[in-house]
Protein backbone atom coordinates (compact mmCIF):
# COMPACT_ATOMS: atom_id res chain seq x y z
CA UNK A 1 0.00 0.00 0.00
CA UNK A 2 1.03 3.49 -0.79
CA UNK A 3 1.73 6.51 1.47
CA UNK A 4 -0.96 8.10 -0.07
CA UNK A 5 -3.28 5.29 0.43
CA UNK A 6 -2.29 4.97 3.94
CA UNK A 7 -1.88 8.52 4.90
CA UNK A 8 -4.67 10.18 3.35
CA UNK A 9 -4.29 14.33 2.80
CA UNK A 10 -6.17 15.98 6.14
CA UNK A 11 -5.70 12.40 8.17
CA UNK A 12 -4.51 13.37 12.18
CA UNK A 13 -1.21 11.05 12.70
CA UNK A 14 1.32 10.55 15.27
CA UNK A 15 4.78 10.77 14.27
CA UNK A 16 6.26 8.32 15.98
CA UNK A 17 9.98 9.23 15.71
CA UNK A 18 9.18 12.63 17.20
CA UNK A 19 6.33 11.86 19.37
CA UNK A 20 4.09 14.52 17.49
CA UNK A 21 0.53 14.90 16.46
CA UNK A 22 0.54 16.53 12.86
CA UNK A 23 -2.19 16.60 10.01
CA UNK A 24 -1.15 14.30 6.79
CA UNK A 25 -0.99 17.75 4.32
CA UNK A 26 0.86 15.28 1.53
CA UNK A 27 3.07 13.21 -0.01
CA UNK A 28 6.94 14.11 -1.29
CA UNK A 29 9.05 11.37 -2.55
CA UNK A 30 9.07 8.75 0.20
CA UNK A 31 8.21 11.15 2.60
CA UNK A 32 4.90 11.86 4.40
CA UNK A 33 4.12 16.15 4.70
CA UNK A 34 2.37 16.40 8.22
CA UNK A 35 1.57 19.67 9.91
CA UNK A 36 1.60 21.11 13.57
CA UNK A 37 -1.58 20.85 14.98
CA UNK A 38 -1.55 24.32 16.39
CA UNK A 39 -0.04 25.43 13.18
CA UNK A 40 3.69 25.90 12.35
CA UNK A 41 6.21 24.28 9.94
CA UNK A 42 5.40 21.25 8.32
CA UNK A 43 8.14 18.29 8.67
CA UNK A 44 8.70 15.04 6.30
CA UNK A 45 7.92 11.84 8.16
CA UNK A 46 8.92 8.44 7.60
CA UNK A 47 5.54 6.54 6.43
CA UNK A 48 6.91 3.61 8.39
CA UNK A 49 7.03 5.35 11.08
CA UNK A 50 3.34 7.35 11.02
CA UNK A 51 0.58 5.94 12.52
CA UNK A 52 -3.59 7.09 13.13
CA UNK A 53 -3.92 9.07 16.01
CA UNK A 54 -6.11 7.42 18.79
CA UNK A 55 -9.25 8.98 20.04
CA UNK A 56 -7.62 10.07 23.21
CA UNK A 57 -4.62 11.64 20.99
CA UNK A 58 -7.36 13.07 18.89
CA UNK A 59 -8.96 15.04 21.69
CA UNK A 60 -5.65 16.32 22.77
CA UNK A 61 -5.23 17.99 19.47
CA UNK A 62 -8.25 19.52 19.15
CA UNK A 63 -7.96 20.70 22.68
CA UNK A 64 -4.15 22.36 21.45
CA UNK A 65 -5.84 23.67 18.58
CA UNK A 66 -8.45 25.57 20.05
CA UNK A 67 -5.48 27.32 22.39
CA UNK A 68 -3.50 28.03 19.74
CA UNK A 69 -6.95 29.85 17.72
CA UNK A 70 -8.07 31.54 21.37
CA UNK A 71 -4.62 32.63 22.05
CA UNK A 72 -4.46 34.20 18.22
CA UNK A 73 -7.99 35.46 18.60
CA UNK A 74 -7.42 37.82 21.57
CA UNK A 75 -3.91 39.02 20.86
CA UNK A 76 -2.61 36.78 23.67
CA UNK A 77 0.19 34.27 23.75
CA UNK A 78 -0.07 30.29 23.19
CA UNK A 79 1.69 28.66 25.74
Amino acid sequence: MRAEEEHPDGTLVIDTQRRKLGYVTGHAGPYVQLRPVSGGREWDADPTRVRPATDSERLTAMRERTRALNAASSGGIFR
